[in-house]
This record gives C-alpha cells, structure tokens and sequence, in this order.
C-alpha cells in the first residue's frame, strides 16, 4: 500500500519533531482507507454512469428474458457486485439526481412534484455539500460530464431576458466539479447547447423546429455547434479524456456522467439502427452498453481499472416512449417483474439496475439482495473517506460500503422513502411497501385524474416477497402495519432527516399527501 506524505509542511520543525509527526500522519493516512481492521488500497477512483429512463429488465445479466443484448454489462455485472433491491429517490430525473448528489430526498426543497426546467435557477444551493464537494475537499479531482437537469444560474442582459452566451453564476463548478462539460437538461429541452464549465460552447445560437414520436424534442434554440444524435458519442469522448488525463495525476478522481441516454430523443447512431432487432429504444440501450464498455476500455487502458470504483445505474424506470406494447410483443419487459414504469410509485417506476464493480475489493459475480436507495451515495463516498457526514449533510444517505466489501453483519439501512411525478409517497420496510395514493401516482393506469373518478382505496400496502406486481392491497387487512408505516413517514418529514441526528429543517413544508 502507497502512501503518500508532503515533507514541506513540516520545513519550520526541528528534526526528531518533524520524524515523529510525519509518521504519526503517514499512519494516519494508511488507515483511512482501513475498514473493519482490514487493510484496503489506498482511495479508490469513483465512476458513476447515470443512465436516463432505463429499465431493470433491459439488462441481460438482470433479466434472462430480455431481447437487448448488454454485453459490457453483462461483463461488468458479471465482474462486480449487482443490487436485485436499488432504489432512485423519485420516479423522474430531477430529484433523483438531486438526492445522489446531496444525500438528501428532494422533497424536502422546493420541488414538490414533477422536475425543473432548462431556465430554473439551481435546486442545490451552493453550501450544500455534494459528493463532489466533499470529494474534493478529501484531495479528489471530481468531474461531472453529462445531463445537469437541477437549474443553473444563468445571467440576464440588459433586456432583463436570459442570455445563453453569458457566463454561468451557478452551475456544477460552484457545488465542487473542478471540471464540467454537458447538457442543461434532458436532450429534449432547449435551449440545446454545450457548456464548459461556466460558459456555452456556441457563440452562434439559432432556433430549431420540434419533432415528435420516438425522435421527439421540443422547439427551442440551438447553438451551432450542436447535433442531438451526435450528443452522446461527444460525451463519452469527454468522459474518456477526463479518465486518462485524471489517471496521470497523483490524486484519484471521482467522475459523475448522467447520459440523456436512453431517454427521448431516442437516436441511435447509423451503427446501432436495427442491432438490437427490436426498435429504436432496444437499438439506444445498445448503445448506452457500448458506451459503458468504453469507460471499462479507458479505465482498462490507463491502468485504474482494479481501483476504481464503478457504478451503472438509472434515474428511474423506463418512459413509455420505448413503446411497451411492441417490446412485450416480442417478450421484452423493460420493468421486468415490476409493476408501472417511469414517474410511477410503482415499482416499476423507481426500482433500477444499480451495479459495482471495484476489483481491489469488491468480490466478483456476487449479488445483494438488501434494499438501498441512490442518495445513499454521499454516505458511502464519505466512508471511504474515513470521515462521518456532519449533522446537516446527507440527511437521508446511508452508506452501503459494507456490503460491497461483503461486512454485511455491519450494515443496516432504515425505511427507503420514494416518490412520484405527481408527489406521492411511499415508504418500504423490508417485504413492506406502503403507497399514500389511491392509483400510480403517475402515468401508468390508473392515474392521478383516473382515480378522481374511481372508488379506490386511499392507501396501497403490498407484501411485496409474495407479491412483487402490487397486485393485491393489503391495507384493509393490516390497519396496523399502514398507521406504524405512515407514522416513520410523517416522522421522516418532521425531522428532516431519515438517518440519526439532530432534526433538520425542510427547505418548505413538506406534507403527506399529494403536493401539488
């Protein structure tokens, strides 16, 4: 094991003084990087590849009936460790990145339901601490390339109107990323342009036409230096660079890439057109798998890859833009077991693929079965650290550490909370699920406006070891179960916290139901 000491702090020292603190620190540094007594490499590299509206059931080492072929995720699964139990905070992409990047379930902010949009100021305010934040105080070089979708802090001209050539005063360089390069949002909302750091890439902007379907993105303006189908292969290719330059310095780098792939527009380059022999959306998630196996390949060839620390996983469930019919069709179920799909408080709309592979310490081919939550990343990042989150930092993030080391006999996760497109909750304690909604809560049937109509139960509580597709509403026959699980929501939401600690406060009062 390296570790690495700076001689120069000590120069003022006499010398005996000087030996002994330096070792006293050198030990010190050793043994962050111990847990439980065992030796661990020094800090591993972190890598976390965010897909966009991607389903469980799309992955091949996931689902033995899928019809996509995933080979770099097969092989990354097969190399790693897979989560049969991941959950994204919410079932839409806002929150869900809010709550990875921050610890925190976004529902404590000011967005209630629903996601931001291209010209929203910034969700995470800028002394929250973030993954990167803390990272980067820890000697990481962090790096965020990719889909941003939480606000950005954009300047107005002397028309009092936002000008997209002007300079960011918020963006992900002022919450820790010493490098960004991506899209403001989803890659079917304007304005579609590349930002640098603080600063669009255009200094041309123009305006472009909508298309609908699969293709779909609406009108808006364009800088031109922009392509949508060319989106992805460009971000890869900078996720690519950031590896091999970040592996030549002496310090580990942590890299957020959230792809605005699968998501709509669904646009799969000339190569993949027809490769899955499904339909565009099966030929898109084929190219999300190339683009994994060419961060393994970058990794691979900068010789990090057996420390380094990284994750597949997806925001939320599958959009019914994929064309569900057709896939089922032909026997591919995106949400593979689970009931609804994105923006539901079904299962299908928040339980998503989550994979690691770390070769220097995670055992290969292993599964978890244990129930985690994507906001549990800050926690995690914090312990491999060596250090614990302040009072006011991750407030709903525990770390899973453990289990990827396989130290299960030290790991406890209390109750996952979840929510929906329209704001509705739920909450999971073990085989436990309780939905505080009377339908979907999204856009599978039966829908918010759907229920309005229908004679249905205001809570759903599914045993969901018996019965995985929530099928069968137990609320009536367990009153008890419903009341104890709606009490740790509610206390969930007064404390503003789900982990142990001191109560925070709620950006905005948060209730129960509906928040609209």
């Amino acid at each position: 094991m390296e570790c690495r000491i700076r001689f120069n702090v000590f120069s003022a020292m006499n010398f005996p003084a000087k030996m002994i603190l330096l070792l006293v620190i050198g030990l010190s540094q050793c043994l962050t990087y111990a847990q439980n007594g065992e030796t661990a490499a020094e800090a591993p590299n972190i890598v976390y590849i965010l897909a966009d509206d991607m389903g469980y059931g799309d992955i091949q080492a996931l689902n033995a009936n899928s019809k996509i072929s995933t080979p770099h995720l097969n092989r990354l699964t097969n190399e790693g460790m897979h989560f049969t139990d991941a959950h994204s905070g919410s079932a839409v992409c806002t929150p869900t990145r809010y709550g990875i990047l921050t610890g925190r379930y976004a529902w404590r902010t000011k967005l209630k339901n629903g996601v931001t949009w291209s010209w929203d100021p910034p969700l995470i305010a800028k002394d929250r601490t973030t993954v990167a934040s803390m990272l980067k105080k820890r000697g990481y070089q962090t790096g965020c390339i990719g889909k941003w979708h939480l606000g950005l802090g954009w300047e107005k001209d002397a028309n009092d109107e936002i000008d997209i050539t002007l300079p960011l005063s918020a963006g992900p360089n002022d919450l820790g990323f010493d490098y960004f390069f991506g899209i403001t949002a989803s890659l079917d909302i304007p304005p579609y342009i590349y930002i640098e750091n603080n600063q669009s890439t255009s200094d041309q902007i123009d305006s472009i036409d909508g298309r609908p379907g699969q293709e779909f993105w609406r009108p808006g303006q364009i800088g031109h230096d922009f392509d949508h189908m060319g989106v992805l292969p460009k971000l890869t290719e900078k996720a690519r660079d950031f590896i091999s330059e970040s592996s030549n310095q002496d310090d580990p780098f942590f890299l957020y890439f959230p792809l605005p792939a699968p998501h709509t527009p669904i646009l799969p380059t000339p190569e993949f057109v027809g490769k899955s022999k499904t339909n565009l959306y099966g030929d898109f998630v084929m190219m999300v798998d190339d683009v994994v196996g060419q961060v393994m390949e970058a990794l691979e060839e900068s010789g990090v890859a057996e420390n380094t620390l990284i994750i597949f996983t997806a925001d939320n469930g599958t959009s019914p833009r994929c064309n569900f019919p057709f896939l089922d069709s032909l026997g591919h179920q995106p949400s593979y077991l689970f009931r609804g799909h994105k923006a539901d408080i079904f299962e299908g709309g928040h339980r998503v693929p989550f994979v690691a592979r770390w070769p220097a310490s995670v055992s290969p081919g292993s599964k978890i079965d244990h129930t985690i939550c994507l906001t549990d990343l800050l926690a995690t990042a914090a312990e491999l650290g060596g250090e614990a989150l302040l009072e006011n930092e991750g407030e709903d993030s525990y770390s899973f550490l453990p289990l990827l080391l396989n130290q299960e006999d030290n790991w406890s996760r209390p109750k996952v909370v979840n929510h929906s497109i329209n704001g509705s909750f739920a909450i999971r304690d073990g085989d436990w699920k309780l939905n505080i909604c009377p339908g979907s809560g999204g856009w599978s049937h039966p829908t918010p406006k759907e229920t309005a109509t229908m004679d249905l139960p205001e809570v759903q509580l599914y045993n969901l070891r018996d019965d995985i597709g929530e099928k069968d509403n137990l609320a009536g026959q367990f009153p008890e179960k419903v009341q104890t699980l709606t009490d740790i929501l509610q206390k969930y939401i007064d404390d503003g916290r789900s982990t142990t600690g001191g109560v925070q406060m709620n950006d905005t009062p948060t209730v129960m139901g509906v928040n609209k």
